[in-house]
């Protein structure tokens, strides 16, 4: 009897399945499963009749890199810093559950697409056969190795079907696009150009958030960037020598009048790529609005994530060589040199530092220093694995220690998406361990949802309030050593020198100057002496 009731209740669950499958679409009998074909290729004849749509970093970056690949011959269009209703594109033509990045980012594509055909009136076959867009991928433990599927699949949905995705992978080459007839010739010209690119983007964006917050006249260092940016963009889109630019540029910079001895807090954005890198809706313009509520951002370089590549080939070759057998996997060693591969991969290091440093002094940009990856490996290494790969790796992790170690900033804020996965395990979790093995440390994890703005504005508030106080309380120390009153400082036309970087000694741009002003008791010695004792612990 039991076992009657049993089967007949088993029967009518079965069956309740049945219908629910069946209500939902979920029936898989005769359904195949989904494949992500690869589109036409980019081939050499039609490269004079398609654009290259492309975007994702920050505004002065995906302009110069426009520039540079207009010089190589190509029709190239970057796109706007993703918006709110880029945001509402992709929600309605992408999947469930994909974190804010690719909302944003496949939704400002969709927007833009839609543009072509609602308002400048091509049809849906004239954008499909003459544009086309290249996107970044990667792998880990993130959503953004799918990114490239989660465009095609909106893009079809949109009405957009048969429009060219192409893959950039950031250590395998153009995927979809290599081959004998390929338009795009990744050679030596093209890396140099866009390399070229995005080290200027990453001086001007340096030096614009360097010198904005003290200036004197509102606006005036916006002016000067925006005219810096289209000289560069004409010097590299017609190929011509950049140093006669950067050096106009220099004189333009060196005219906006600035006040040094504003107290304002250093505050480091930090965290997950495209949030911490994005200028817009994506992070709540989260840089404008720090300065907008008196602080001093420090932005994070695209150069840096280079170099991190750089160091990752590095750190993964010296683990192989040590292996009892040369492993054939795709990234093994078996059938390479791995001494020449250590070579090239130091000497790349060497030459975008060089490079870098180079353009950097010709436009005025001091005392600014690239990271040293192999300090940021060691310190991080005892809280998170240097072999983790996902999102920034230990990253996060080191730069957090460093900034409060090295006094380089008085508040670091992790800016992630919601649901990442990478970089909510660290900024929600291991950094907890490094607030509470560094007291002195002002961090403020926040996650982006694309509608959430005032609640992280709130937070940034709260702790920016504590920023300020020690920012304040770094000024008034340094006002204490020199002997100086803050309403009698003396005379400060060489700390008002807009391209100027003071010596470092504390995080506060206005306590290093008051260190740097001539007069005064500081005992230099005494106070390095009590610094490295304090980095020390």
């Amino acid at each position: 009897m039991v076992a009657m009731e049993k089967n007949v209740l088993e029967d009518e669950l079965r069956k309740f399945q049945e219908e629910q499958e069946k209500e939902l679409g979920l029936i898989q009998a005769g359904k195949h499963q989904w494949f992500d074909p690869v589109p036409r290729r980019f081939l050499t004849k039609d490269k004079a009749s398609t654009t290259i749509l492309f975007g994702g970093l920050t505004m002065a970056h995906d302009y110069l890199v426009e520039g540079a690949l207009s010089g190589l011959g190509y029709r190239v269009r970057h796109m706007d810093c993703p918006d709110s209703d880029s945001l509402r594109y992709g929600k309605e033509f992408g999947n469930r559950g994909q974190c804010n990045p690719t909302y944003f980012t496949v939704g400002n594509l969709i927007k833009y697409l839609h543009h072509l055909r609602d308002v400048e009136g091509k049809s849906k076959e004239e954008i499909v056969s003459n544009y086309l867009f290249v996107t970044s991928g990667s792998c880990g433990p993130c959503r953004f190795g799918t990114y490239v599927t989660e465009y095609r699949k909106a893009l079809r949905d949109a009405g957009f079907d048969g429009f060219r995705v192409l893959l950039f992978q950031q250590t395998d080459g153009l995927k979809q696009a290599t081959g004998g007839e390929s338009a795009l010739k990744l050679d030596t010209s093209f890396f140099i150009s866009f390399l070229k690119a995005v080290l200027l983007g990453d001086i001007l964006n340096a030096i614009g958030y360097r010198i904005r917050p003290y200036e004197v006249e509102e606006g005036t260092t916006d002016a000067v960037l925006a005219r810096c940016k289209q000289l560069m963009h004409d010097a590299l889109s017609r190929r011509k020598s950049l140093i006669p630019t950067l050096i106009r540029c220099r004189k333009e910079l060196q005219a906006v009048k600035v006040d040094r001895t504003r107290v304002k807090p250093k505050v480091s954005i930090i965290g997950e790529f495209w949030a911490m890198t994005t200028e817009g809706d994506g992070n709540y313009h989260l840089q404008k609005f720090l300065e907008t509520e008196g602080a001093e951002v420090e932005v994070q370089s695209v150069t840096a994530w280079i170099l991190f590549l750089i160091w990752s080939g590095l750190y993964d070759t010296r683990k192989r060589i040590g292996l009892r057998k040369a492993d054939a996997g795709g990234k093994g060693l078996k059938g390479k040199n791995p001494v020449k591969t250590l070579r090239m991969l130091a000497l790349a290091d060497r030459g975008i530092r060089l490079i870098f440093h180079t353009y950097a002094r010709m436009i005025g940009l001091r005392g600014y220093h690239l990271p040293d990856m192999e300090e940021i490996a060691r310190v991080a290494n005892d809280h998170y694995n240097n072999q983790l790969r996902g999102g920034e790796g230990h990253m996060e992790v080191g730069k957090l220690i460093l900034n409060v170690v090295k006094r380089k900033v008085n508040m670091t804020i992790s800016v992630k998406p919601f649901g990442c996965m990478p970089s909510s395990g660290v900024s929600d979790g291991v950094q907890s361990l490094i607030t509470e093995r560094y007291p002195d440390a002002i961090f403020l994890p926040i996650e982006t949802t694309g509608d959430g703005a005032i609640n992280v504005y709130s937070r940034v508030q709260m702790m920016l309030f504590k920023a300020k106080q020690a920012a304040q309380k770094e000024f008034d120390e340094a006002l204490a050593r020199k002997g100086f009153a803050a309403e009698s400082l003396p005379s400060r036309s060489t700390v008002n020198n807009p391209l100027r970087a003071s010596r470092h000694v504390v995080a506060s741009t206005a306590a290093n100057a008051v260190y740097e002003m001539p007069g005064g008791f500081f005992n230099r010695l005494s106070f390095r002496t009590k610094k490295k004792g304090m980095e020390n612990a």
